[in-house]
């Protein structure tokens, strides 16, 4: 890896202070070239029992961020700058599984293509993130 992971790992262990602790999101693999991570339905649904887009939103966003964490190098960040999702299957129960890979990864910008499955390994979202990488402000 790249990056500075002590940073990232820092931030992912006061979990406590984001939205991923909030929604439920479980870390697997946490590698450059592949992000994982699981998300329960239940409490995350919209009021006719589905799973939030919004929360899909969240999962793909918190993976290709951290991806590109992980491939922008010592003393640089990664920053939303992007976000598309699709919605192709409703989940109403069980749990969904992120997986980031890369799109492209460049000097200044990073994109990672995040497909999200149901229980039944259905694809129920395609997300596409872009970041910007961009040098660690000083005193972060």
């Amino acid at each position: 890896m790249t990056s500075d992971n002590g940073l990232l790992i820092e931030m992912l262990e006061s979990a406590e202070e984001q939205l991923a602790d909030k929604l439920g999101i479980e870390f697997g693999t946490l590698e450059p070239d592949r992000v994982v991570a699981t998300m329960p339905v239940a409490g995350n649904r919209q009021p006719y029992g589905l799973l939030h887009g919004g929360a899909n939103a969240v999962l793909a966003e918190t993976l290709g961020s951290i991806a590109a964490a992980l491939n922008a190098g010592a003393g640089r960040i990664a920053v939303g700058l992007e976000l598309s999702c699709t919605h192709h299957r409703a989940v109403t129960g069980g749990k969904v599984t992120g997986v980031a890979t890369p799109v492209h990864r460049g000097r200044s910008t990073a994109t990672y293509e995040i497909a999200i499955v149901d229980d039944q390994d259905r694809r129920t979202c395609t997300a596409r993130l872009t970041c910007v990488l961009r040098d660690q402000p000083p005193g972060e």
